[in-house]
């Protein structure tokens, strides 16, 4: 793919935000599903929960992560903020960049590999007929929006960066709408909310930078409401917008970034990065068999290793907390009993593990 021109925006169509349920819904108001406590919100721990691809590549562990999120309501209140599923975005890239050579047909056999593969998630999640049809004419608008994005790359054969970041936030545009329904399922009370609705950027598009300040009053004003209700806010990953709305993404791999972006503009009291590892290990697991997982580090010693290039860490992912005090917790969403690493100001206390 060639580089995408700065220079020259494409008129795109819109992308519209996740529509907000009716109030006076009665899906707004579901009498089954299960709400944090409502006492003492304001003492309540706030815990936001960061779901990766890996925990959300399929039914299967799109369930695993209900489970979780499930077990966490009753004990604190919880922001959940995911990937896209495992792969997505790459293919979302390769689509865009099939799009500028002109290959509408490779184009359109990815679009159709994607849609398919997430409606078969939402086969496999959704019981209610009625439920699962109105969950597939969202997915299939969003596709349709993003395919729009691509047919008119291949007219212009131009692909900016701001278009690149329309089509490749897509990915994490339909999980969070697999990830709501999973936990409806399971009677959690949640919202799928677009984070272009939340995260305010400066318009760098492909490695956007958080503007804390007016991030911390949209989330306070968009999420502090859902929270005191007991709803669990399901947020999407990897995106944003510029001031004037203008979407934009914060780079690849970056949704744990803005796990820790949504824990420091709600103060959580702590971040929870969920992957498919025990946390950070001694080694590489496939080069060194007995490698064990580190209890507690500290915020120097995470970033050394995030910068040195440890795929378990963003380099940009501790900026936001470290700055507010706020621990980063990294376990794993399949064996959910283990501890994995927590990240502190303070670091270690008791070493590693076996």
């Amino acid at each position: 793919m060639t580089a995408p021109s700065k220079n020259r925006d494409i008129s795109l169509a819109s992308v519209e935000p996740l529509a907000r349920p009716n109030p006076s819904s009665p899906a707004s108001h579901p009498h089954r599903l299960l709400h944090a406590p409502l006492h003492a919100h304001m003492k309540k721990s706030l815990r936001v929960m960061k779901f990766g691809g890996t925990s959300v590549a399929d039914a299967s562990c799109i369930t695993k992560v209900a489970h979780i999120v499930r077990d966490a309501v009753h004990q604190s209140s919880v922001a959940v903020v995911v990937s896209a599923m495992s792969g997505v975005t790459s293919k979302l890239i390769e689509a865009a960049a099939q799009a500028e050579a002109g290959n509408r047909r490779g184009v359109a056999s990815i679009f159709e590999e994607l849609r398919e593969r997430h409606l078969s998630v939402v086969s496999a999640l959704v019981h209610s007929t009625h439920k699962r049809q109105r969950l597939d004419r969202k997915l299939r608008a969003l596709v349709q929006t993003a395919g729009v994005l691509c047919e008119d790359v291949l007219s212009r054969r131009e692909l900016t960066l701001r278009v690149c970041d329309s089509i490749t936030a897509l990915g994490e545009r339909l999980s969070v709408l697999l990830v709501a329904a999973a936990l409806a399922e399971h009677e959690v009370a949640s919202e799928a909310i677009d984070a272009t609705e939340l995260v305010v950027t400066d318009a760098n598009h492909g490695a956007a930078e958080p503007l804390m300040e007016l991030t911390r009053e949209r989330c306070e004003a968009r999420l502090r409401p859902l929270l005191l209700r007991g709803i669990v806010p399901v947020v999407t990953g990897f995106i944003g917008a510029t001031v004037d709305g203008a979407l934009t993404t914060l780079g690849r791999n970056s949704s744990d970034f803005s796990g820790t972006i949504l824990g420091a503009a709600l103060d959580a009291d702590e971040v929870t990065l969920w992957t498919d590892v025990d946390g950070v290990l001694t080694a590489d697991p496939k080069i060194v068999p007995d490698a064990r997982s580190i209890l507690e580090m500290s915020y120097p010693e995470a970033c050394a290793l995030a910068e040195s290039g440890a795929k378990v860490l963003h380099p940009k992912t501790l900026r936001p907390i470290m700055q507010r005090g706020i621990p980063l917790l990294i376990r794993n969403t399949f064996a959910p009993d283990r501890p994995g690493t927590k990240i502190t100001a303070s670091g270690p206390r008791h070493g590693t593990r076996s």
